[in-house]
């Protein structure tokens, strides 16, 4: 057993610079929240920004306001705001449509960008949704190959004159394990393609450093750990030495570079806001806004350092149960190549997960033996982890069907 107490973790929340947060936050009472790498909880601003951005921009303003709240350039704004994040200047990040719009987006901006090759390079196990899009994109380009390997050294050894781009999902979605974005991005270069990193279990979890590693293209997600709420718009990042060569296939009027000129053909604008389409879901934007205000009162290497010390926290907690109760631990020890969630491997995966929110504990499952487990740690107390890691260490000690050891 751990010789790490409750009250010791109340201690080390006492003094916690980064403690105060949590009152930005919306947390029902008697809830441990595991689950903010699927979606983050409501801060406080996002309720108010919302309701001011109904209420007064659009109940008073209505239509005055693309201009007077500056509704026209969210996409650039917002962006702007992600961009220290990421580790991007602001002029290469742009909000709006979804990751998987903005993935289709920057694949078929690469691959015109390196239309003498035919081949994307991707992980096999990559989220779904980035597996299709790449196909899609692939067909689009007149038939390229998609090709799928298992891990960073069948990458290597793929990298030849045919490769187009390279698409990874930094973090991987179930079990935390993260690329070097540095060496993998310096590799695809080397072999003359390009590098595009979805982040979306990256921003706001973990360090990146786009411009830093010589990123070409990005996409990432703001519901997760920026807490922007469902559906949230996602971003989109190109490198600025690519601005003027980029085309992108969704050639809407709010990319044109003379939108209200209401020309008959299109003329994209320079720099990222091509890669704008239709419309800004502006109440949507709102919920961002707000959610980003958290960020002014943050110093991110600080934060992520206090994730991953929760991570670590966590699974020396749960050590005990790694044999004896029949868990696998599936993500990384090292904090360096490990996201900001702690995945474990149970044959009784589900049934855990449902007992666990029984108890007021709510992580989630993955299929089909993935429990996943999401430490973010703008919201998340040291005394929050001794309390889900007692939780399953009592749901596995328990008759619970498919539970336990």
């Amino acid at each position: 057993m751990t010789a790490v107490r409750r009250e010791d973790c109340e201690a080390r929340d006492a003094a916690d610079p980064l403690a105060p947060l949590r009152e930005f936050f919306e947390i029902p009472d008697g809830l441990t929240y595991l689950a903010g790498n699927s979606l983050g909880p409501p801060p406080l601003n996002s309720v108010a920004r919302v309701l001011a951005t109904l209420r007064t921009e659009w109940g008073e303003g209505l239509v005055r306001s693309w201009e007077a709240a500056d509704w026209w350039d969210k996409p650039v704004t917002l962006g702007g705001r992600i961009a220290p994040l990421v580790g991007a200047r602001p002029d290469e990040v742009l909000v709006g449509d979804s990751t998987s719009v903005n993935l289709f987006k920057v694949a078929v901006a690469a691959m015109r960008l390196r239309a003498d090759r035919r081949v994307i390079v991707t992980d096999r196990d990559n989220f779904p949704t980035d597996l299709y899009m790449l196909e899609a994109a692939a067909e689009l380009a007149g038939g390229a190959e998609v090709r799928r390997v298992d891990d960073a050294v069948a990458l290597a050894d793929c990298l030849d004159e045919s490769v187009a781009l390279v698409e990874l999902t930094h973090v991987d979605y179930r079990l935390s394990r993260r690329h070097p974005m540095d060496e993998i991005t310096r590799a695809v270069h080397d072999a003359g393609a390009l590098m595009v990193w979805d982040l979306a279990h990256s921003v706001g979890a973990v360090p990146v450093a786009l411009d830093d590693c010589d990123v070409d293209f990005a996409v990432g997600s703001t519901y997760k750990y920026l807490n922007g709420g469902p559906g949230s718009p996602a971003f989109v990042f190109a490198a600025a030495r690519l601005h003027e060569a980029m085309r992108q296939p969704l050639v809407g009027w709010h990319g044109h570079v003379r939108p209200f000129a209401f020309e008959p053909d299109y003329a994209p604008a320079p720099g990222i806001r091509q890669f704008a389409c239709g419309s800004p879901p502006i109440v949507a934007f709102a919920s961002l806004e707000g959610s980003l205000e958290v960020w002014q009162h943050v110093e991110p290497p600080a934060l992520f350092a206090k994730g991953q010390a929760l991570c670590d926290l966590f699974i020396e907690l749960v050590e005990p149960c790694l044999a004896a109760g029949g868990l696998e631990l599936v993500s990384p020890r090292d904090p360096a190549r490990r996201g900001s969630h702690v995945a474990l491997r149970h044959p009784g995966a589900l049934a855990i997960v449902d007992e666990l929110a029984r108890r007021g504990v709510l992580g989630d499952f993955r299929a089909p033996d993935i429990i996943r487990l999401g430490i973010a740690p703008l919201y998340l107390r040291y005394v929050d982890i001794w309390d889900a890691a007692a939780a399953i260490r009592a749901v596995l000690a328990s008759d619970v069907p498919g539970a336990g050891s």
